[in-house]
């Protein structure tokens, strides 16, 4: 068995990662999935989270959110909305973000859509965390 996989993340815009990996962190709707090389086959949606692989003790994270993920065991593949490398992310930007999402889980607003405003300061905290490992 092979030690390592092709590991590819693409977003609507670009090719982010196309590398091999001898193992992934990946946020799963329901949780994060450790891949190995041979894993068994699966296909999963993508929540927002941090993706960690590891390539010859190396540790590369990327922000992510929303997608799908195609396991294979030699290959895994994940077509998301959005990824970014940690220098990617405009930290400035990610924060002001939290901030206004922030304030619309307090405010008493009947028009808020609380889910969109919770997924927002996810996504904001998670790039802000991915951003910290520059």
């Amino acid at each position: 068995m092979a030690n390592t996989f092709q590991l590819e993340i693409v977003t609507p815009e670009k090719q982010v990662v196309r590398d091999v990996a001898e193992e992934a962190q990946i946020p799963g709707l329901n949780g994060y999935l450790g891949i190995l090389p041979g894993h068994a086959p699966l296909i999963t949606e993508l929540a927002v989270g941090v993706i960690t692989y590891r390539m010859r003790g190396e540790a590369h994270t990327l922000s992510v959110a929303w997608g799908f993920v195609e396991v294979l065991p030699d290959k895994v593949t994940i077509l998301a909305e959005a990824a970014e490398r940690p220098q990617e992310i405009d930290v400035a930007r990610a924060q002001k973000a939290k901030e206004r999402a922030e304030q619309r889980l307090k405010s008493n607003d009947p028009e808020i859509d609380y889910t969109r405003a919770g997924d927002a300061l996810q996504r904001a905290e998670t790039r802000l965390k991915v951003a910290e490992e520059k």
